[in-house]
Protein backbone atom coordinates (compact mmCIF):
# COMPACT_ATOMS: atom_id res chain seq x y z
CA UNK A 1 0.00 0.00 0.00
CA UNK A 2 2.86 2.62 0.92
CA UNK A 3 5.16 1.83 -1.91
CA UNK A 4 4.05 4.15 -4.46
CA UNK A 5 2.04 7.19 -2.77
CA UNK A 6 2.22 9.57 -6.01
CA UNK A 7 0.81 7.13 -7.79
CA UNK A 8 -2.17 6.61 -5.06
CA UNK A 9 -2.07 10.57 -4.94
CA UNK A 10 -2.75 10.67 -8.86
CA UNK A 11 -5.43 7.97 -8.27
CA UNK A 12 -7.36 10.29 -6.15
CA UNK A 13 -7.53 13.12 -7.94
CA UNK A 14 -9.93 11.59 -10.51
CA UNK A 15 -12.35 10.98 -7.57
CA UNK A 16 -14.75 7.81 -6.46
CA UNK A 17 -16.22 6.42 -10.04
CA UNK A 18 -15.27 8.87 -11.89
CA UNK A 19 -16.76 11.44 -9.57
CA UNK A 20 -15.06 14.82 -8.62
CA UNK A 21 -11.10 14.96 -6.94
CA UNK A 22 -11.09 14.16 -3.26
CA UNK A 23 -8.98 16.82 -1.76
CA UNK A 24 -7.88 16.61 1.62
CA UNK A 25 -6.70 20.30 3.67
CA UNK A 26 -5.23 21.03 6.53
CA UNK A 27 -7.46 23.19 9.19
CA UNK A 28 -6.62 25.74 11.33
CA UNK A 29 -8.38 28.12 13.92
CA UNK A 30 -10.13 30.33 11.61
CA UNK A 31 -12.05 26.88 10.18
CA UNK A 32 -12.90 25.89 13.82
CA UNK A 33 -16.56 27.65 13.32
CA UNK A 34 -17.07 25.43 10.37
CA UNK A 35 -16.07 22.26 11.83
CA UNK A 36 -18.30 22.64 14.60
CA UNK A 37 -21.36 23.45 12.17
CA UNK A 38 -20.07 20.05 10.82
CA UNK A 39 -20.32 18.15 13.69
CA UNK A 40 -23.29 20.12 14.90
CA UNK A 41 -24.68 18.79 11.60
CA UNK A 42 -24.25 14.93 11.98
CA UNK A 43 -27.66 13.42 13.61
CA UNK A 44 -27.47 10.76 16.49
CA UNK A 45 -26.51 7.73 15.00
CA UNK A 46 -23.49 9.66 13.33
CA UNK A 47 -22.60 10.86 16.53
CA UNK A 48 -22.66 7.66 17.80
CA UNK A 49 -20.14 6.01 15.29
CA UNK A 50 -18.00 8.73 15.40
CA UNK A 51 -17.26 9.87 19.36
CA UNK A 52 -18.97 6.51 20.21
CA UNK A 53 -21.80 7.66 21.98
CA UNK A 54 -24.56 10.08 21.38
CA UNK A 55 -23.27 13.22 22.93
CA UNK A 56 -25.43 16.67 23.13
CA UNK A 57 -24.57 19.13 21.11
CA UNK A 58 -23.01 21.01 24.69
CA UNK A 59 -20.52 18.16 24.88
CA UNK A 60 -20.01 18.83 20.97
CA UNK A 61 -19.33 22.35 21.15
CA UNK A 62 -17.18 21.52 24.34
CA UNK A 63 -14.85 18.83 21.99
CA UNK A 64 -14.40 21.63 19.24
CA UNK A 65 -13.58 24.19 21.28
CA UNK A 66 -10.90 22.24 23.52
CA UNK A 67 -9.17 21.24 19.92
CA UNK A 68 -5.51 22.33 19.57
CA UNK A 69 -4.60 23.53 15.98
CA UNK A 70 -1.26 23.76 17.24
CA UNK A 71 -0.55 20.56 18.48
CA UNK A 72 -2.92 18.38 16.47
CA UNK A 73 -3.39 18.00 12.93
CA UNK A 74 -7.48 18.61 11.92
CA UNK A 75 -8.08 17.35 8.48
CA UNK A 76 -10.60 18.76 6.11
CA UNK A 77 -12.39 17.98 2.43
CA UNK A 78 -14.76 21.12 1.32
CA UNK A 79 -17.92 20.58 -1.02
CA UNK A 80 -18.49 22.47 -3.98
CA UNK A 81 -20.36 25.14 -1.40
CA UNK A 82 -18.00 25.25 0.45
CA UNK A 83 -18.82 23.22 3.59
CA UNK A 84 -17.05 20.54 5.19
CA UNK A 85 -18.29 17.61 3.62
CA UNK A 86 -15.90 15.34 5.95
CA UNK A 87 -13.47 15.93 9.49
CA UNK A 88 -10.58 13.66 10.41
CA UNK A 89 -8.99 14.97 13.52
CA UNK A 90 -5.08 13.49 14.32
CA UNK A 91 -4.16 13.51 18.19
CA UNK A 92 -0.53 12.37 18.89
CA UNK A 93 -0.12 10.15 21.89
CA UNK A 94 2.12 9.57 24.42
CA UNK A 95 3.46 5.70 23.61
CA UNK A 96 3.25 4.40 26.96
CA UNK A 97 -0.30 5.16 27.37
CA UNK A 98 -2.56 2.74 28.04
CA UNK A 99 0.81 0.36 26.79
CA UNK A 100 0.62 1.12 22.97
CA UNK A 101 4.47 1.48 23.19
CA UNK A 102 4.38 -2.34 22.71
CA UNK A 103 3.45 -1.97 19.53
CA UNK A 104 6.64 0.84 18.69
CA UNK A 105 9.74 2.00 19.69
CA UNK A 106 8.94 5.37 19.28
CA UNK A 107 7.84 8.35 21.40
CA UNK A 108 4.87 9.28 20.64
CA UNK A 109 1.92 7.42 18.56
CA UNK A 110 -1.13 8.80 16.77
CA UNK A 111 -4.51 7.98 16.73
CA UNK A 112 -7.24 9.25 14.37
CA UNK A 113 -11.08 10.05 14.30
CA UNK A 114 -13.22 10.80 11.22
CA UNK A 115 -16.63 11.67 10.32
CA UNK A 116 -18.44 12.53 7.13
CA UNK A 117 -21.34 14.06 6.04
CA UNK A 118 -24.56 12.27 5.25
CA UNK A 119 -24.39 13.78 1.75
CA UNK A 120 -20.74 13.01 0.93
CA UNK A 121 -21.11 9.07 1.71
CA UNK A 122 -19.98 6.83 -1.08
CA UNK A 123 -17.13 9.27 -2.69
CA UNK A 124 -14.27 8.06 -0.74
CA UNK A 125 -13.90 11.04 1.69
CA UNK A 126 -13.41 8.74 4.51
CA UNK A 127 -10.95 6.76 2.86
CA UNK A 128 -8.72 9.53 1.58
CA UNK A 129 -8.90 11.55 4.94
CA UNK A 130 -7.81 8.45 6.24
CA UNK A 131 -4.80 8.14 3.60
CA UNK A 132 -3.89 11.65 4.31
CA UNK A 133 -3.71 11.16 7.91
CA UNK A 134 -1.74 8.01 7.47
CA UNK A 135 1.07 9.77 5.05
CA UNK A 136 1.20 12.63 7.37
CA UNK A 137 2.19 10.28 10.28
CA UNK A 138 4.90 8.46 8.35
CA UNK A 139 6.28 11.90 7.20
CA UNK A 140 6.20 12.88 11.02
CA UNK A 141 8.49 9.51 11.69
CA UNK A 142 5.38 8.26 13.38
CA UNK A 143 4.87 4.53 12.60
CA UNK A 144 2.08 3.45 14.64
CA UNK A 145 -1.44 4.96 13.69
CA UNK A 146 -4.34 3.73 15.94
CA UNK A 147 -8.01 4.42 15.23
CA UNK A 148 -10.79 3.41 17.77
CA UNK A 149 -14.28 3.19 16.88
CA UNK A 150 -17.47 0.49 17.41
CA UNK A 151 -17.10 -2.53 15.94
CA UNK A 152 -20.66 -1.81 14.20
CA UNK A 153 -19.29 1.23 12.17
CA UNK A 154 -18.65 -0.96 8.98
CA UNK A 155 -17.44 1.88 6.86
CA UNK A 156 -14.45 2.17 8.61
CA UNK A 157 -14.18 -1.40 9.49
CA UNK A 158 -13.96 -1.15 5.69
CA UNK A 159 -11.34 1.26 5.66
CA UNK A 160 -9.15 -0.09 7.88
CA UNK A 161 -8.83 -3.15 6.75
CA UNK A 162 -8.30 -2.38 3.30
CA UNK A 163 -5.41 -0.20 4.48
CA UNK A 164 -4.44 -3.18 6.74
CA UNK A 165 -4.87 -2.50 9.72
CA UNK A 166 -4.82 -4.87 13.02
CA UNK A 167 -8.02 -4.86 14.51
CA UNK A 168 -8.79 -5.82 18.03
CA UNK A 169 -12.65 -6.28 19.14
CA UNK A 170 -14.04 -6.25 22.57
CA UNK A 171 -17.48 -5.37 24.19
CA UNK A 172 -18.46 -3.84 20.85
CA UNK A 173 -15.34 -1.61 20.08
CA UNK A 174 -12.62 -1.84 17.78
CA UNK A 175 -9.36 -0.87 18.26
CA UNK A 176 -7.41 -0.59 15.14
CA UNK A 177 -3.63 -0.20 14.44
CA UNK A 178 -1.41 0.03 11.30
CA UNK A 179 2.46 0.20 11.20
CA UNK A 180 3.83 2.56 8.95
CA UNK A 181 7.10 2.54 7.20
CA UNK A 182 9.91 5.67 7.13
CA UNK A 183 9.48 8.22 5.31
CA UNK A 184 10.44 8.86 1.71
CA UNK A 185 11.05 11.59 -0.80
CA UNK A 186 7.70 10.24 -2.80
CA UNK A 187 6.08 10.31 0.78
CA UNK A 188 6.95 14.04 1.38
CA UNK A 189 6.10 15.37 -2.03
CA UNK A 190 2.53 13.43 -2.05
CA UNK A 191 1.71 15.41 1.29
CA UNK A 192 3.31 18.53 -0.16
CA UNK A 193 1.61 18.33 -3.25
CA UNK A 194 -1.89 17.40 -1.90
CA UNK A 195 -2.04 20.22 0.38
CA UNK A 196 -1.00 22.46 -2.14
CA UNK A 197 -4.16 21.52 -4.81
CA UNK A 198 -5.87 21.60 -1.94
CA UNK A 199 -5.39 25.38 -0.82
CA UNK A 200 -5.98 26.30 -4.65
CA UNK A 201 -9.48 24.28 -4.45
CA UNK A 202 -10.26 26.39 -1.12
CA UNK A 203 -9.49 29.40 -2.80
CA UNK A 204 -11.67 29.12 -5.72
CA UNK A 205 -14.09 27.36 -3.79
CA UNK A 206 -14.13 30.40 -1.26
CA UNK A 207 -13.88 33.28 -3.71
CA UNK A 208 -17.03 31.35 -5.98
CA UNK A 209 -19.25 31.65 -2.53
CA UNK A 210 -17.95 35.23 -1.85
CA UNK A 211 -18.77 36.05 -5.44
CA UNK A 212 -22.95 34.58 -5.29
CA UNK A 213 -23.29 36.40 -2.34
CA UNK A 214 -21.92 39.76 -4.07
CA UNK A 215 -24.30 39.20 -6.61
CA UNK A 216 -26.93 37.88 -4.65
CA UNK A 217 -30.58 40.00 -4.55
CA UNK A 218 -30.89 42.11 -2.12
CA UNK A 219 -33.88 42.03 0.03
Amino acid sequence: MWDNPLRRWFRGLSGKKGGPAVLVKELGERDRRRVLKHFLALDKSDRLLRFGSIVPDDQVKAYVAKIDFSRDIVLGVHNSLFQLAGVGHLAFLDAQADGRDKATTKERVAEFGVSVSASARGQGVGTRLFQRAAIHCRNSDIDTLYMQCLSSNQTMMHIAKKAGMQIKREYGEADAYLQLPPPSPASVMAEALEEQFAVIDYTVKANARAAARWFAPRK
